[in-house]
């Protein structure tokens, strides 16, 4: 595989997760009564919104093809999430299937940093999203950790 491809392989990875991210807090800001939480969900959802264009544009400068959708895993955290959240307190459900999200996210980024095998581009792509998604993922661990502790 070129090294174009490897790289357009790498962020289509990304790019699918966060796209996860930025429908999944978007659908959950629509879903909470919290107006304090639906903000911070649409604002994290436009947060996951930005790495999904500024990746998809470095996929699109190789001659790539952007990934257009989300993941199988994150379309089922979102089922999850609804269901839960019928069954019991609505912010916490969408909070701790969003923090998995995060963790999830954190990890790709993480894995594709470390992978010897990942060119120098996609890289550096993915070393300018990190902070964003480690503040991100800080985020939502600390509100999952406060609201277990306030039920």
């Amino acid at each position: 595989m070129n090294t174009e491809r490897r790289i357009q392989h790498s962020l289509n990875d990304l790019i699918e997760i966060a796209r996860d991210g930025a429908a999944f807090y978007g659908d959950a800001a629509a879903k909470v009564d919290n107006a304090e939480l639906a903000n911070l969900f649409r604002r994290m959802a436009g947060h996951k919104q930005e790495i999904v264009s500024g990746l998809t544009a470095e996929v699109a400068a190789t001659g790539g093809e952007p990934a257009g959708h989300g993941t199988l895993v994150g379309t089922m955290h979102k089922m999850y999430a609804k269901a839960r959240a019928a069954l019991g307190n609505t912010d916490y459900a969408y909070v701790a299937e969003l923090e998995e999200l995060e963790d999830r996210l954190l990890e790709a980024f993480r894995e594709t940093l470390e992978d010897a095998d990942t060119p120098a581009g996609a890289r550096a792509a993915a070393q300018r999203y990190l902070p964003r998604v480690v503040e991100c993922h800080d985020i939502m661990r600390n509100r999952k950790i406060a609201l277990k502790h306030a039920a």
